[in-house]
């Protein structure tokens, strides 16, 4: 009896994960929609290399990625710092407060943010009351700008998720080691870079890790934002995967292809994050 707790799930992960899994990479050997597909082997990989629209999806990825990550996690990690100081009051509100974006509505929160940020949104207009601007910023219709707002959307959602974390683990911290710090006159910054970030390394390896994963496979803010554009300035690879499939001509095939591409990012990543996480000996 006790074999069937562990066979049933098993089937259903080879069915619902395994499987898909190697059916999608049969299918990045095809080409076509739907039954109509024709075997071209490793034809879909070799068309990658030269594809502008996958190379642009690519370049549009990596720079969130890039710009995004490390400044999500710095604002989780003071957040954290912050919030996990016992004198504060209202911790609790302010908690709340700063989770409560990661479990808001997307359509929701990508309609608000047109309206924050439309050429005469509030925004702006704050802006140029405060003579920081002179002209209202196109932040929908310009490529730059388009991007910074993407980068502004994720990190807005996406912070306080990854500070609970952060925040979860600091409680763990035994409160002497601060104190010593205090006593041998280190101020708040060093204890921040020299206690706090050292003792959350392995929990910011995996924040950075599941905020890759997440970042490659961003599709919904810029699908809701933006619809991708100006032109293609802020496509990701999962929103040309989806285009592929559904938006251009179905080429089932070669959206798997791409697909796998994430995968092989995904990899190379972790192992690269993997190596630079590894604790010092």
């Amino acid at each position: 009896m006790s074999w069937a707790f562990v066979i049933i799930p098993t089937i259903f992960i080879v069915v619902f994960y395994f499987y898909p899994m190697v059916q999608s990479l049969w299918l990045s050997l095809h080409s076509g929609a739907g039954i109509a597909l024709d075997f071209v082997g490793i034809n879909n990989y070799r068309r990658l290399l030269s594809d502008q629209a996958f190379l642009t999806a690519v370049r549009n990825t990596f720079i969130f990625f890039i710009f995004q990550i490390p400044l999500m996690i710095f604002l989780a990690l003071v957040f954290s710092v912050i919030l996990n100081n016992k004198a504060l009051k209202f911790k609790g509100l302010f908690r709340t407060l700063v989770f409560l974006p990661s479990i808001t509505s997307l359509v929701a929160y990508s309609l608000i943010f047109k309206y924050l940020f439309a050429n005469n949104g509030i925004v702006n207009q704050v802006l140029m009351f405060l003579n920081l601007i002179n002209d209202p910023i196109l932040w929908l219709g310009d490529p730059f700008w388009a991007k910074v707002l993407i980068v502004l959307a994720i990190t807005w959602r996406w912070t306080g998720y990854n500070m609970i974390f952060y925040l979860s683990a600091l409680q763990n911290v035994d409160p002497s080691i601060y104190e010593a710090a205090r006593i041998d006159g280190a101020s708040s910054i060093q204890q921040f870079f020299k206690i706090t970030i050292p003792m959350l390394r392995p929990v910011i390896l995996f924040t950075s890790i599941t905020s890759t994963i997440g970042t490659l496979q961003l599709f919904d803010e810029p699908m809701n934002l933006t619809g991708g554009g100006p032109g293609n300035a802020t496509t990701t690879i999962s929103q040309y995967i989806y285009n592929l499939s559904f938006q251009y001509t179905p080429n089932f095939g070669y959206a798997a292809a791409v697909s796998y591409s994430i995968v092989f990012f995904v990899i190379i990543l972790t192992i690269i994050q993997f190596r630079l996480g590894r604790e010092k000996k």
